[in-house]
């Protein structure tokens, strides 16, 4: 019989691996909701309806990065305290920034439902595509709530000690997705507004069972309690978790500007091509996510802990299995990038061949994209905000949105996908370079 993995344990390549292996797949399959609706929208109801979506769910995820933020940044603070030996103190903190997740999302919810049209115009919505980005975005948007407490449960399962049980909330929520995409917009033909209601009842799954199950008698290293606001641990946790928000506020704004480059240079052809580049990206990348927030945990609890030896052991472990993933996620993608684009635009030989070259380019990031997310993660498990942070802006905004305005001067169209490549590159280079920098501060080199 296996018992479960405690933070304290020491963490073999196998303990490693069994332990981050389902917040990976929760990763991978959350991606999938992206991907399930551009799949169903496309098909069942039609091209405006894929082009609404795809202008509201950025919209979607810039609403969320404050769970994303809470939730990483805030585990990192909840399993430092539990690795200083205040297991109460952990779970008060715990429960403030669930509540501090749940009002904002609230307000969020409100907001973005009652102005969804401006938003929808700010977005880039026409006239022709407006009806349909209102009919998405008022529902997606009132479910930020939900939304939020699903992202920041998914690190929280992690540092209580439970991942194959986040993991389950998560495959449900996913599969609730699914079911609910073929249902609502096929038998019931509720078109975008069922696409819609259908990521949203997932949510729900992944955000409001999880808050039932932590108010249950505790079944792993936390659990929801009465507390009151901590003021600098909350601070701490927003400083901890920025580079998370700023991941997504730049992912954000960097696909407005690749698609604005694609749309000068070749048109709606670039743009589709880039769309089913980033579908695939969301699980690609889902993989070195994942291994990050699985292991980010770990890491907060023996910084808190001083086990400077074990410490050592996981970081060089980490490095070991991001350099591993990274060589093999390059060699799939680029065996895999024809039969993954035809599954979206397999009936335009164009489109495809357009697709497969310039995947097949991109794909070459997976050769550094890992290092630049761990690092900026591993920060933030030392409770280094502002490293964290940096390593992320760098890597997500200012070299990716830097070079893809300037390489296509040089390179045209592939200038574009090589941006990519080159700015992982120096996202990377930048990563290492800070974790050499900081290694005497945290002993773990």
């Amino acid at each position: 019989m296996n018992m479960q993995i405690k933070l304290s344990d020491h963490f073999t390549y196998s303990k490693l691996l069994r332990f981050t292996l389902p917040s990976i797949i929760m990763m991978i399959f959350t991606s999938v909701y992206s991907v399930v609706d551009g799949l169903f929208v496309s098909n069942l109801v039609g091209q405006n309806a894929l082009s609404a979506v795809n202008i509201i769910f950025p919209v979607s995820m810039i609403l969320s990065a404050a769970g994303f933020m809470l939730g990483s940044g805030g585990s990192a603070v909840v399993a430092r305290t539990m690795g200083e030996g205040k297991p109460d103190l952990a779970n008060r903190y715990f429960s403030m920034i669930v509540l501090v997740v749940l009002a904002l999302g609230t307000v969020f919810s409100v907001g973005g439902a009652l102005l969804i049209e401006p938003i929808a115009r700010l977005a880039g919505a026409s006239d022709l595509l407006m009806d349909d980005c209102i009919a998405y975005g008022r529902i997606l948007l009132g479910g930020s709530a939900v939304f939020m407490l699903q992202v920041a449960f998914q690190v929280f399962f992690v540092t209580a000690e439970l991942p194959k049980t986040g993991l389950f909330f998560s495959l449900a929520a996913g599969a609730t997705n699914i079911v609910m995409d073929y249902l609502l917009i096929g038998p019931l033909n509720m078109g975008i507004a069922g696409a819609a209601w259908g990521t949203v009842l997932s949510y729900a799954v992944g955000g409001l069972l999880p808050l039932a199950y932590f108010l249950k008698p505790p079944r792993g290293a936390l659990r929801l309690c009465p507390t009151r606001l901590y003021w600098r641990e909350l601070k701490n946790a927003c400083a901890n978790g920025s580079s998370e928000l700023m991941s997504n506020l730049s992912a954000s704004v960097v696909s407005i500007l690749f698609n604005l480059q694609l749309m000068h240079i070749i048109g709606e052809q670039g743009v589709a091509a880039y769309s089913v580049m980033m579908y695939v990206d969301f699980a690609f990348a889902a993989v070195f996510l994942g291994f990050s927030m699985g292991s980010g945990p770990i890491v907060s609890f023996h910084f808190g802990a001083d086990n400077r030896d074990e410490l050592k052991s996981v970081f060089r472990k980490s490095m070991a299995v991001i350099e591993l993933a990274s060589l093999a996620m390059v060699a799939a993608s680029e065996l895999l990038a024809r039969p993954l684009s035809a599954a979206f635009v397999g009936y335009s030989p164009e489109l495809l061949e357009l697709t497969v070259h310039g995947f097949r380019i991109f794909a070459l990031s997976y050769l550094f994209v890992g290092f630049g997310i761990y690092g900026s993660a591993f920060f933030t498990a030392l409770c280094n905000g502002p490293v964290s942070a940096l390593i992320s802006f760098l890597r997500t905004f200012l070299f990716r949105g830097g070079l893809v305005l300037l390489l296509p001067l040089v390179l045209d169209l592939d200038g574009i996908w090589l941006a990519v490549v080159a700015a992982d590159g120096l996202g990377s280079a930048v990563a290492l370079g800070l974790t050499w920098r900081y290694r005497k501060r945290y002993h773990y080199l």
